[in-house]
């Protein structure tokens, strides 16, 4: 749990792609001032981060890799609910010896969700202004709630890959989705087509409509989510080799989403004017 000096997150990579990945809840670390007043334990922590989804996403070209834990600040919700402050917040979890969490510590826990996205908004500025772009935002989600010995949820509500598009323009972005679904879904991992189905589990959330709210038409955000049988949820340690056959098969889609992102129509100006304080 305790902060090692490790940075908020990280940009990685050759910054000259039209295809940008996320993994904004890879994160584990802490920050210093919050460590003696958290009192969940770091095995249960770790079961609702994504571990290991920045390997899934390490051969995008371009890559933003978030190093805290969602449980500092989670950065797929919007500002002012990004700050777990007492268990309802957090699916019922205990996080802090004495909730709520007192206004200090939230507050510069939203500083951090402002710095985030005023420096992904600088990076993919850039990128738009070259034309349309998606951003792979990469998760993970748990299977196995009833406990390191119960079943495997159905299959039939659990994909392997849901591909949440909940606030994508899907008339404009249509053939860019198909063109990923495609090649995901053609993909084998261990001899098996990966399963890859669309808002089934879940319909994305804050990061994907900070994209299409700052850049109408240009901006696609595709929020995967990666179901945890590459590791076990429980224990935390990973398949290292279904981590990496999914990295290879998310690098697999690069060229039809590439080819299907060229072949877009003009569209208008590429972002929206933004308030200084818009940050969904």
């Amino acid at each position: 749990m305790r902060d090692d000096g490790t940075p908020v997150y990280s940009v990685l990579g050759d910054l000259h792609g039209q295809v940008v990945a996320t993994a904004i809840h890879t994160g584990h670390e802490v920050r210093a001032d919050l460590v003696p007043l958290m009192v969940l334990d770091e095995t249960t922590r770790l079961r609702e981060e994504d571990p290991f989804t920045d390997r899934i996403g390490q051969y995008v070209p371009t890559r933003v890799v978030v190093h805290r834990s969602r449980f500092e600040v989670d950065l797929n919700r919007d500002r002012e609910s990004s700050v777990y402050r007492e268990p309802d917040d957090c699916w019922g979890l205990d996080v802090w010896r004495e909730p709520p969490l007192g206004e200090e510590q939230v507050q510069q826990s939203r500083r951090i969700h402002d710095s985030f996205y005023e420096e992904l908004g600088r990076l993919l500025d850039v990128v738009a202004a070259r034309g349309p772009f998606v951003v792979y935002d990469v998760h993970s989600y748990n299977h196995r709630r009833d406990g390191a010995d119960g079943p495997d949820e159905p299959w039939q509500d659990n994909p392997e890959v849901n591909v949440g598009t909940g606030s994508l323009d899907r008339e404009r972005f249509a053939p860019v989705l198909d063109a990923f679904v495609t090649a995901l879904g053609a993909r084998e991992v261990e001899g098996r087509a990966l399963d890859v189905r669309e808002n089934v589990k879940f319909k994305g959330a804050h990061l994907a409509r900070w994209v299409h709210e700052r850049y109408p038409g240009v901006g696609c955000a595709l929020a995967l989510e990666f179901k945890k049988t590459f590791m076990d949820e429980w224990t935390g340690e990973p398949d290292e080799g279904r981590v990496d056959s999914l990295a290879e098969a998310l690098a697999g889609t690069l060229d039809p989403v590439l080819v299907a992102l060229a072949a877009l129509p003009p569209s208008g100006s590429g972002k929206r004017p933004v308030d200084d304080d818009h940050h969904g």
